[in-house]
């Protein structure tokens, strides 16, 4: 039932992206955001029905506080798993207050039964059809408890992003693009499969192209999760900016580095950088993660390959898979270094919500806590096989410190092809987030030190027993990455 009065002239909406407490605004681990623009807000305040008078505020708190006497008649939240807490404690709020709720996002896709206490209406999978028609529902008076993504979903002929509504000088970029949604890989850690299956979307080139064009960027990041996932379409998408005359950034599979054609095209589009997702120098952990195409022993012909075209790669890695002891973490490390990764990045394996992962680490008890709070990646919610909490949350952090060591930042530097002011630049900024991690994450909530959870509050360490019992309750689930990164 709507909380507003269906007589009022306009539609006071407001769409919040909750943060996290080491992403959140005056509490995070950077002084100012150092993240590009996320497109999520940007693009549903596009979708908004244009027969409807509307007041459109948007809310990211990587760069600003939320009010809590906002007003509004509907507040719209997208949540990840890491944020959902969060998320919950502003829907609380604003539910409290009689302003109408609607939770959306990879964590309320994969865990729908988890936000729907907190939501007068809940959105699960892609939104493109969906929202507009919450929106003329509850305009109408007569809002539904949950909207389903359209069968035949069709990213193909919908509106530009409103990138204007974020203010762009508080990002280090709102150049910010997607081609494609979805990956056909289905890496068992990974929330995309278990959120929105492997079938991949793409929006046509033309449009792709044409969006770049109007907002007129010349530097520009593809958030897609993996931009080369259908050889065609990557073919034409290059083909197409290379008399755009861009730099472009985004992420793809360390598989460009076998097709000698398409990474030649990569670079002629403009690419100067890569995430890919390397994940272990272990071929066990690899092949037990549906990860076996990624070959620790051709990494670093990898890294050279990518280099010969002028493109920068970012490597991640993951700790806490189930052939990894204490000694990990130094040898990875070290690996990365010798590799010449341009920026070598690690997290602690997360097991979100429903994955396979999840499912099979819930099976063996192994999973310590459903605070999803702590599912950010740089937490160890699991118990490890071959090594303590500690030494996971402890590892990880060393191996953040040995890679941007003085000494290790040189060495890699020397191969990178970015420019200087880039690659220092970056560099010295994960040498910052590598020395001040401890500040903003414990494992003492576990090992029962002095529990602290991130946000500075009491948790009580789980039993057993309480752990086993947590298992009999219904099962959650999760986001993606990059990460995203995101993020989401």
């Amino acid at each position: 039932m709507n909380r507003r009065a269906i007589s009022d002239p306009k539609l006071k909406i407001a769409l919040i992206s909750p943060k996290g407490p080491l992403y959140r605004h005056r509490g995070g681990i950077w002084r100012k955001s150092l993240r590009y623009q996320p497109l999520t807000l940007t693009t549903l305040a596009a979708l908004i029905p244009p027969e409807l008078p509307v007041e459109l505020e948007l809310f990211d708190e990587g760069i600003t506080d939320v009010p809590p006497d906002l007003d509004a008649d509907l507040v719209g939240l997208t949540v990840i798993t890491g944020t959902a807490m969060r998320a919950y404690q502003l829907a609380d709020h604003f539910r409290q207050r009689g302003i109408t709720v609607v939770l959306g996002g990879p964590h309320v896709t994969l865990i729908p039964d988890d936000a729907t206490p907190h939501a007068d209406a809940i959105v699960v999978g892609y939104a493109e059809d969906s929202w507009p028609q919450l929106l003329r529902d509850f305009a109408m008076g007569h809002l539904q408890s949950r909207y389903d993504q359209a069968p035949g979903l069709d990213l193909a002929d919908r509106p530009f992003a409103r990138r204007d509504l974020l203010p762009s000088r508080r990002y280090l970029t709102n150049n910010v693009f997607e081609a494609t949604r979805g990956c056909v890989h289905n890496c068992d850690f990974c929330v995309v499969p278990s959120a929105w299956g492997r079938k991949p979307y793409q929006k046509p080139v033309e449009q792709v192209v044409a969006d770049i064009r109007q907002h007129g960027a010349r530097k520009l990041i593809f958030v897609d999760l993996n931009l080369i996932a259908d050889r065609g379409y990557a073919k034409c998408l290059f083909t197409a900016l290379i008399p755009l005359q861009v730099q472009w950034y985004g992420l793809a599979t360390v598989l460009l580095a076998d097709d000698a054609e398409l990474l030649e095209l990569a670079a002629r589009s403009g690419c100067k950088g890569l995430l890919m997702g390397l994940e272990s120098i272990s071929p066990e952990n690899l092949r037990a993660s549906h990860k076996g195409f990624n070959s620790p022993e051709k990494f670093v012909r990898v890294v050279e390959r990518l280099h010969e075209q002028g493109i920068a790669l970012q490597g991640c890695f993951v700790f806490g898979l189930d052939q990894d002891g204490p000694d990990v973490f130094l040898k990875t490390a070290e690996f990365a270094v010798e590799a010449r990764i341009d920026l070598p990045r690690f997290a602690i394996v997360t097991p979100f919500p429903n994955t396979p992962l999840y499912k099979r680490l819930l099976a063996e008890g192994r999973i310590l806590t459903k605070n999803w709070e702590l599912y950010d990646g740089q937490h160890a919610v699991f118990r490890p096989a071959r090594m303590s909490v500690e030494e996971l949350q402890r590892g990880t952090e060393s191996a953040w410190k040995h890679a941007y060591s003085f000494r290790s930042i040189a060495r890699r530097l020397r191969q990178s092809p970015a420019s200087w002011a880039v690659k220092v630049g970056t560099n010295l900024g994960y040498r910052f987030y590598a020395y001040n991690l401890s500040r903003f994450y414990n494992c003492d909530w576990i090992i029962g030190r002095a529990p602290q959870n991130p946000r500075g509050r009491r948790e009580e360490p789980q039993s057993e027993s309480a752990d086993r019992g947590a298992q009999a309750v219904e099962q959650s689930e999760r986001l993606l990455a990059p990460a995203a990164t995101s993020n989401h």
